[in-house]
């Protein structure tokens, strides 16, 4: 499952805080997801509170896409998580590195996008199922959230791949809602724009405030805003070694 999330544990109640209005929501929802799928009974409310703040506290959108994704996650991840044996190309190209945490304490990771080249979509989205339960297993309690770093300098035309980007911002977007805290693109050269305009449509609405395009000459210190200095990778002005995600 995304997440810590398993069982039910006495924190959740706390973490949830005392906005009753969700609180009373998401008791609505859990008595519908858990008539339609039993196995719902295995998610935190926590989880729950995600979808519908995705679904703007939509309780029919939230409970659809909760369940939608309980059936995404029985068919795309029948074992229960990725193995890297399923992935062996996309590790290969060594191009996302686990690092740190920010001033919130939401866990880092910088990807290289001139290290991705295409290559067999289904492997890509397993891929980014693998990252990102990766992030979310380093989260600390009551942590929801995980920070990028997408480093794209020297990104060309070989490295273009509309389809897997696509995927992966389906992934993202529906499958592991409320997980981005922020998304800062650096490095981006004028080719890497014509690109993220077929991309930029599909962006939902929440998700691109959250993203923040870098300017060179401000970089460490846009940086350093949201993630102290020891918490930066060596390579972007900080003091943190990178390590590749399969070895985080």
């Amino acid at each position: 499952m995304d997440s810590k999330d398993g069982a039910h544990n006495e924190n959740v109640d706390e973490l949830l805080g005392s906005d009753e209005v969700e609180k009373s929501k998401i008791g609505i929802m859990r008595a519908r997801v858990e008539r339609e799928d039993p196995s719902a009974k295995d998610v935190d409310n926590l989880m729950l509170r995600r979808f519908l703040r995705a679904r703007e506290l939509d309780i029919d959108k939230a409970s659809n896409m909760f369940l939608k994704y309980l059936n995404w996650r029985l068919t795309f991840v029948p074992n229960g998580f990725i193995s890297e044996s399923e992935i062996t190309k996309n590790i290969e190209h060594n191009k996302l590195f686990m690092q740190g945490r920010d001033k919130l304490g939401r866990p880092i990771f910088l990807a290289y996008a001139a290290r991705h080249f295409r290559t067999n979509v289904v492997e890509f989205k397993r891929y980014v199922v693998y990252i990102l339960d990766k992030i979310i297993s380093r989260m600390s309690s009551g942590q929801e959230k995980f920070i990028a770093l997408a480093d794209v300098e020297g990104w060309g035309y070989t490295n273009s791949d509309i389809r897997g980007s696509l995927a992966a911002l389906s992934i993202l977007q529906d499958y592991y809602p409320e997980r981005l805290g922020k998304m800062f693109i650096i490095n981006a050269p004028y080719i890497f724009m014509t690109m993220w305009k077929v991309i930029y449509p599909f962006i939902d609405s929440k998700t691109k405030k959250k993203i923040v395009f870098v300017e060179k000459k401000t970089q460490l210190s846009t940086l350093l805003e949201d993630i102290d200095e020891s918490q930066l990778p060596e390579v972007l002005g900080g003091k943190l070694e990178l390590v590749p995600i399969q070895e985080a």
